[in-house]
């Protein structure tokens, strides 16, 4: 389910295009998420989006953090600049994808460095999407939305309006066969 988003984007496809309810497009509550980028505004504001949308997050100012974290907390989405102080975007990438604890990790790169761009669509080593810089919170909620529809994130609950929202784990469901 590579770059999913990415040609969905070059195709002219957009979540504005699409009808949908707003919670569809949403990972679950509480989904964990990586911020990997140099800039503390970006990690600022992008967390403060994720957060607001109810997401846990986590932040790495560089490549070796980045890494450290990932193979530590399991993230169930990661946010990677490509132009990162020591080791960069692409070389953490590489090591994610390498490693059988973090291969499974969607990733969507985010860079607002032209020739790293270019770049990215060269080299493309796995990662599920991008995002140009500047972004906004529409662009992030497509890349989760597209995630969400492939199957990469878990879908927030939802449930008619008035109605509570139980969640049973799957050892206590009842059996459907009688």
């Amino acid at each position: 389910m590579t770059g999913i988003g990415f040609f969905k984007r070059l195709l002219g496809h957009s979540a504005a295009n699409e009808q949908h309810d707003e919670s569809t497009y949403r990972a679950a509550t509480g989904t964990r998420m990586l911020v990997v980028d140099d800039s503390p505004t970006i990690c600022a504001v992008l967390g403060r989006m994720l957060e607001k949308d109810g997401y846990a997050v986590q932040k790495a100012a560089d490549g070796e953090s980045a890494l450290e974290l990932a193979r530590e907390a399991q993230p169930d989405l990661i946010f990677l600049d490509i132009v990162l102080p020591g080791i960069n975007g692409f070389a953490v990438l590489r090591a994610l994808r390498h490693d059988p604890r973090t291969a499974r990790i969607p990733i969507v790169m985010i860079s607002g460095n032209q020739q790293a761009t270019e770049q990215f669509y060269v080299q493309r080593f796995g990662a599920d999407d991008f995002i140009k810089k500047p972004f906004g919170r529409a662009e992030v909620g497509t890349c989760i939305h597209t995630l969400v529809r492939a199957g990469r994130l878990a879908a927030r609950a939802t449930a008619p309006v008035g109605l509570p929202v139980e969640i049973v784990p799957v050892k206590q469901m009842p059996s459907l066969q009688a």
